[in-house]
């Protein structure tokens, strides 16, 4: 699985930091201690960042969800 992060130039560096440390996973209180502020402070990064309207599209190859090129082509043409 693949993670696209649309409109990340409208962020602050600061606010893609924190969005791409939490949209991997990361707690408040890991993204906080990595970059060296308080919890609240990454919250009020996020919130800034949200405000701003990045979206997150996440990009899921056919296989991982048992519908592999091969399965697809061969209902495809049946469809036809």
């Amino acid at each position: 699985m693949q993670l696209e992060i649309r409109g990340l130039e409208k962020l602050s560096f600061r606010e893609r930091q924190a969005v791409i440390l939490k949209e991997s996973g990361r707690s408040l209180e890991n993204i906080a201690k990595q970059l060296h502020v308080s919890q609240s402070s990454v919250a009020t990064l996020l919130t800034r960042a949200r405000s701003k309207g990045y979206e997150i599209v996440c990009i899921i190859p056919g296989g991982e969800l048992g519908l592999g090129g091969e399965e697809l082509d061969e209902e495809s043409s049946t469809e036809s």
